[in-house]
């Protein structure tokens, strides 16, 4: 079955003012929202999105395995950005979402690494929605920071459920969360939570709407399926037995609990009298991860990908084209139809801004558009735009790069494709055309010009801040060699590196150095199970000027140094160290700086 929305039409292509966007009459230039709604109540805003989950997994998109009745049924419902773009990885999606600008120029082009930190100057949707007299709520998967003031709850959000890193069970998360009964963080406290992880995050959401009154309310679910380590309960799964690999099977499970919690969801917004009333947008935030089975070149050779070449953080069709609906009834949205031109996730704030008659605070400008007037049936534009997937420390120029413009996809500087007869992305016409390839190449060179303001820039997280005196830091966020996940940590995975902080107020601290984090309980010589042995004699500290070793009791879970730090920005580094038996050394996963009183 072929993907919809694979037929493109030409237009005439103007640059706008920030980077690629464009400007064309029928549709709303970036900056502040303008006008307001035909009612007399201003619409609620409900926004899922979904974690890696491809174009081509769900049923109502052409998959011949799964089973997705509540979601084909919203499918029906609503309009269908059929050529919709985000970036090929987590954090710069959401990044990108929730400020309508490109994720390379708000500074996060990384999942890890300190690059999937939104700086704090960047302005949110939940702050926009806030500020315009909006309940603000968010439940699941936020992976824009784990410190102060990088939170969700820092960044407009009132009410906040979420777990900690870019999955369940990475380093920043709770220790030993596997989607059943986990703890998660609500509102700056770890809580524990009785059943499956995406019951509970819709539960909570559900909870934050009919909690709103009359008051309008801005509910963002981000989910964390279907997002690996896969798991689910074996009832979800065991209809896929047999039918596709396992791994598989247990992938089609997590969507199916989606579904069904889809479900519950649309149920309840009838219940509640909020239907018709509500916008919402429900997306993916990249390809899919699992959904197919690909060669080096990335075309599928088992499974389904809606016909596209690449999966997840690859920059052809399949990393980035997701689905995206949008349904709004009392606004006249809806109704089941296909919306072909080029779109991208950044557009969706100036949208619903548009459209709730909201104005956003001060900020950089916008790369996205107001997508109303599309939406309604009138001109449509081209566009050119860029995604790229930066998955290093500091960008580099052509790595990993697509420029989008109408029907044509120009792919690392090199490779030219035209979707309209090529859909898969086999056929490389460079070649035939390079007066194209020259163009869009001089296009990506000014986007990059454009958007590269913050790449030799870092962000530095804040210790010993007011009412902030304990900060934990893990090797998920070091600049170096990095361990993002739990399971890294039990196999002693190697790690390397420093952290940027930004100690804010002169003194005395203490800083422990630690393998496990404090809420596990183990010692830092200790062995969970299944966990590498690994016995380390000193720990090492460096941070400003200081760099001191100290030694490691049997039963120590962490060493604590004592220091004295001037305010500023400095890097902070520490290790542990076999110097017996092996002589050892391996990167600390885990950093307390508390401020000493």
């Amino acid at each position: 079955m072929a993907p919809s929305g694979t037929t493109r039409r030409s237009f005439m292509k103007t640059m706008g003012a920030g980077g690629l966007a464009l400007t064309l009459p029928g549709l709303r230039p970036s900056g502040p929202a303008q006008g307001g709604t035909s009612g007399p109540a201003r619409p609620n805003v409900l926004l899922i999105l979904c974690d890696d989950i491809g174009y081509g997994d769900l049923a109502c998109l052409g998959n011949p395995v799964i089973q997705t009745p509540r979601i084909d049924k919203l499918h029906a419902a609503s309009l269908r950005l059929t050529d919709f773009h985000v970036d090929p990885t987590c954090s710069p999606t959401r990044s990108s979402l929730l400020t309508g600008r490109y994720a390379s120029r708000v500074g996060v082009w990384h999942t890890i690494m300190g690059r999937s930190i939104l700086p704090r100057d960047e302005v949110t949707m939940a702050e926009t929605f806030l500020g315009g007299g909006y309940r603000t709520g968010i439940f699941g998967k936020w992976h824009l920071g784990d410190n102060y003031p990088f939170r969700a709850m820092d960044r407009g959000f009132q009410e906040s459920l979420v777990f900690g890193g870019g999955a369940i069970g990475n380093m920043p998360d709770y220790w030993g969360n596997d989607y059943f009964d986990d703890h998660y963080c609500r509102n700056g406290r770890w809580e524990p939570q009785t059943g499956y992880c995406q019951d509970v995050f819709f539960k909570a959401a559900m909870d934050f709407m009919a909690a709103s009154g009359d008051k309008p309310f801005f509910c963002y679910l981000p989910t964390n399926v279907a997002h690996w380590p896969h798991n689910v309960a074996e009832d979800y799964a065991r209809p896929y037995r047999g039918k596709v690999p396992n791994n598989r099977a247990t992938l089609y499970g997590m969507i199916a609990n989606l579904d069904e919690n889809m479900g519950r969801l649309m149920a309840f917004l009838r219940e509640k009298g909020l239907e018709e009333n509500t916008i919402l947008v429900f997306l993916s935030d990249n390809g899919t991860g699992f959904g197919a089975d690909f060669d080096k070149d990335g075309f599928v050779t088992g499974g389904f990908n809606a016909g596209m070449r690449g999966d997840k953080s690859t920059v052809y069709e399949g990393g980035h084209r997701v689905p995206c609906f949008i349904r709004w009834p009392s606004g006249g949205l809806g109704g089941g139809r296909d919306v072909t031109p080029l779109t991208a996730h950044f557009d969706l704030l100036p949208t619903l801004l548009g459209l709730c008659g909201l104005r956003r605070p001060e900020g950089g400008p916008l790369d996205g558009l107001s997508l109303e007037p599309l939406l309604r049936g009138k001109a449509a534009p081209e566009r050119t735009l860029v995604v790229h997937n930066q998955r290093v420390d500091k960008p580099i120029m052509w790595k990993d790069c697509a420029v989008m413009a109408g029907r044509w996809r120009l792919i690392n500087g090199r490779e030219l494709y035209d979707l309209d007869s090529d859909p898969e992305e086999r056929h490389d016409l460079a070649a035939a055309h390079p007066e194209r390839v020259q163009t869009m190449r001089r296009d990506y060179e000014r986007w990059w010009r454009d958007v590269s303001g913050r790449f030799g820039e870092y962000v530095w997280i804040p210790v010993g801040a007011e009412g902030h005196d304990t900060v934990t830091l893990s090797s998920h966020d070091l600049h170096g060699q990095v361990c993002w996940d739990q399971s890294q940590v039990k196999r002693n995975s190697r790690t390397d590196g420093f952290w940027t902080v930004e100690v804010a107020r002169a003194g005395a601290y203490e800083i422990d150095v630690r393998r496990f984090p404090e809420e596990s309980g183990l010692p830092l010589r200790g062995a969970p199970q299944g966990a590498k042995e690994f016995k380390p004699t000193h720990a090492r500290l460096k941070v400003a000027d200081i760099d001191q070793t100290r030694p490691v009791g049997e039963a120590d879970k962490a060493v604590t140094f004592p220091v004295r730090l001037s305010a500023g920005r400095t890097r902070l580094q520490a290790w542990l160290v076999d110097d017996i038996e092996n002589g050892e050394t391996n990167g600390a996963y885990y950093v307390t700086v508390r401020r000493a009183r």
